[in-house]
């Protein structure tokens, strides 16, 4: 073994070995204009492992707003550390800032570049109007979760809440599993500067659960410009596989309209009278997965029912996979339509 590499099977910086997080700082301050130095990025193994450091961070005595329909992990993450979640009301540009502000939160989680599941991309009107809500009283935070900003397929890429002016009330997430793969379990949260010290205090004591090795590969992927070449890849056969989905479905068009198209590996099917859970049984007849709208909902789930909305994800499906799929679902839902 070469003495040089000894230290890579010790314990390093429980925040994240610096290499790496100085290698997301450039990558997230080029992609998405975060502003932030080195010492505020906190590396973890998946984002439901650094929304418990936060929940610690921030103490379980505040409440936090969520989108309903939302991530329901996060949710289940709060609520499983005794966070008071309160579930939000959305329109057709994000979570409304009147109920977030009817809701006495003083703590917002959002997704404003690919809300999940609705697929809505926040306009930046909305995101200044967030903002400035973050702003009016003392210890309001937005926490952003930006987990699949790279894929875009339609419009001009919208900054990040935290690059708006504010990076001092937006906690920002992020995540390698959309991008490079599942598995590699490696996320990483940007903290207000005024955070980083009580970060330290409340919870810097616990070891980081990304391995020194995994850091120093993903390190070299940024820095060496792999990453960027394997994002663009990725798009390419992101967007082809978007394309050929939508184009597959043609023959839904009027029967059903679509939703949330424009970014992410998902898509939203709504259908103009036949419910979310009978759509899914001639989908599962048909031997075909899909998702009803209404499991995402929290607080309030009765507001769910009803729903007359599926989810179609197509990340991991081969190109004749999504042609099977697209076709199965056609015969069987128009044979039903009125």
């Amino acid at each position: 073994m070469v003495d040089g590499n000894r230290e890579m099977f010790l314990s390093g910086d429980s925040q994240g070995e610096r290499s790496l997080r100085e290698a997301i700082r450039d990558y997230l301050h080029a992609a998405r204009g975060v502003s932030c130095q080195a010492d505020q990025v906190v590396v973890g193994a998946g984002s439901e492992y650094l929304l418990m450091l936060l929940a610690n961070v921030l103490g379980r005595d505040r409440t936090v707003a969520m989108e309903s329909p939302t991530y329901k992990q996060a949710y289940r993450v709060f609520d499983g550390q005794g966070v008071r979640v309160l579930p939000v009301e959305m329109d057709g540009r994000g979570m409304r800032p009147d109920r977030l502000e009817e809701s006495g939160a003083d703590i917002a989680y959002v997704m404003p570049s690919h809300q999940f599941p609705t697929g809505i991309v926040m306009p930046v009107g909305r995101r200044q109007e967030l903002l400035q809500w973050a702003g009016r009283k003392k210890g309001r935070f937005l926490i952003e979760d930006d987990y699949d900003s790279e894929f875009r397929y339609r419009g001009k890429p919208v900054p990040s809440l935290q690059s708006m002016g504010m990076a001092d009330r937006v906690i920002y997430l992020g995540t390698f599993s959309q991008s490079v793969a599942p598995a590699i379990r490696i996320s990483y949260m940007v903290l207000p500067r005024k955070l980083v010290a009580l970060y330290r205090r409340r919870a810097g004591f616990y070891a980081s659960t990304v391995s020194r090795i995994d850091q120093a590969i993903l390190c070299e992927f940024l820095t060496e410009g792999h990453f960027e070449r394997h994002l663009n890849r990725m798009r390419a056969v992101y967007r082809a596989k978007h394309d050929l989905l939508l184009a597959s479905l043609k023959a839904l068009d009027g029967d059903f309209q679509m939703s949330g198209e424009n970014a992410g590996l998902h898509v939203l099917l709504t259908h103009r009278s036949l419910g979310e859970r009978r759509l899914s049984e001639l989908a599962a007849a048909a031997g075909v997965k899909v998702y009803g709208l209404s499991s995402y909902f929290i607080g309030e789930p009765e507001k769910g029912e009803g729903s007359r909305t599926v989810i179609l994800g197509y990340a991991s499906l081969t190109e004749e996979e999504i042609r099977e799929g697209a076709e199965r679902l056609t015969r069987a839902w128009t044979a039903v339509s009125v």
